[in-house]
């Protein structure tokens, strides 16, 4: 792969498993498990991110003139926009309508995770000259184009400098005030929302038990019986399985600790559970599945009890997934994501960028009309 500079060099690796996990984790920024040596390795040695799912790994590696490791990122060779949560799938049947192939393409992400994160990960390397050196690798692929997704906001900047289209989304985090435990968040609530809660609480737990579980607590039985549930909601969904059986057992054992799985049982049969991974500063919320229809029984397995597991661990805040504005009722308000796009043709990064322009002023004004649906008091109240 191409000289990034003189003193650089920069070469792509068709597994994880190919990169020492000291040599890869000492580049993370932060203790993310998203983009962590064992995360991704879970992914690939369960086949879940595979040539077989369209995830192709091509994890990209920079090295100093003296052969050290200077920065990494998770990328990935795709031959379809499924699992990245920032459509582009638009951008895709304009190209080809034209006559342009825009697959496959490069993908710096973690798969089937829309969880905001470092992407670009350097130890000394600025983002920008990392990412300048992938826009050449794709170039010189002969690929259309290389997308960062749920990048961080400094990222994103740092890729904008470098020639990079940004892009801005929208997800519903919460975020702790210091609580001392779940009634004081309600307490900042109005009234009329905390009586919404204590209902929708006291009608999910009617004659149902709840258990939290860390990595090493989890068994066979608890990942087949989620792994049920995930299949269910795919399934009821009209989606892909991407995630196979295998990887949760192989997400416990790597994680560890990290790994917080959230069930609901009827007596001696489970009926629900919410996965989640703990970093040092937030709780991430991932999949949830539920056997048959009980009220409110979504909220309270990923918002009430994240919540719950934020102030006891006193976590900053909850990040629980893609979309959903009936997030905002119960506590989670929305923030901006980002995610950067370098595009080889001229006419196709033209007509991106006019788009992006505009949908960029519109993900603004929605994010602040939906801010005026807080549950939390006005200071009138």
């Amino acid at each position: 792969m191409p000289d990034t500079s003189p003193a650089l060099t920069l070469t792509l690796h068709a597994s994880i498993a190919d990169i020492e996990p000291a040599v890869w984790d000492a580049c993370l920024p932060q203790d993310n498990p998203f983009v962590s040596h064992d995360f991704l390795l879970a992914l690939e040695e369960s086949g879940s991110a595979s040539a077989r799912t369209g995830w192709l790994p091509r994890h990209a590696v920079v090295r100093d003139a003296a052969g050290q490791v200077a920065a990494v990122a998770p990328m990935y060779v795709k031959s379809h926009s499924w699992g990245e949560y920032v459509f582009d799938q638009g951008w895709a049947r304009a190209f080809e309508q034209a006559g342009g192939r825009y697959y496959p393409k490069l993908q710096i992400a973690s798969p089937f995770s829309p969880v905001p994160g470092p992407r670009l990960l350097s130890r000394t390397l600025p983002p920008e000259t990392l990412g300048r050196a992938l826009a050449q690798a794709c170039g010189e692929m002969g690929l259309s184009s290389v997308h960062a997704t749920f990048c961080t906001a400094a990222e994103a900047t740092a890729l904008e400098r470098a020639g990079w289209l940004t892009r801005e989304g929208t997800q519903f985090h919460w975020e702790n005030a210091g609580y001392a435990d779940f009634e004081a968040f309600l307490a900042t609530l109005s009234s009329r929302k905390r009586k919404m809660i204590r209902r929708e609480r006291r009608e999910a737990a009617a004659g149902l038990e709840f258990v939290t579980l860390r990595g090493p607590e989890i068994g066979r039985a608890e990942w087949d019986a989620f792994y049920g549930f995930y299949t269910d909601t795919v399934d009821r969904k009209w989606g892909t399985a991407y995630l196979t059986r295998h990887f949760f057992t192989r997400l416990g054992e790597r994680l560890g600790e990290s790994v917080v799985l959230m069930l609901a049982r009827r007596g001696r049969e489970w009926v629900a559970g919410a996965l989640n991974l703990r970093g040092p500063q937030a709780l991430y919320g991932r999949n949830w599945g539920c056997r048959g229809e009980v009220p409110f029984l979504h909220f309270e397995l990923c918002y009430y009890r994240a919540i719950e597991f934020a102030i006891a661990h006193r976590l900053a805040r909850v990040e629980a997934g893609a979309q959903g504005m009936h997030k905002i009722a119960r506590g989670y308000l929305p923030r901006p994501t980002y995610s950067a796009h370098w595009i080889a043709h001229a006419g196709l990064r033209r007509a991106v960028a006019a788009f992006l322009r505009e949908e960029r002023a519109q993900e603004e004004a929605e994010r602040e009309a939906l801010m005026a649906l807080s549950p939390f008091r006005k200071e009138e109240d």
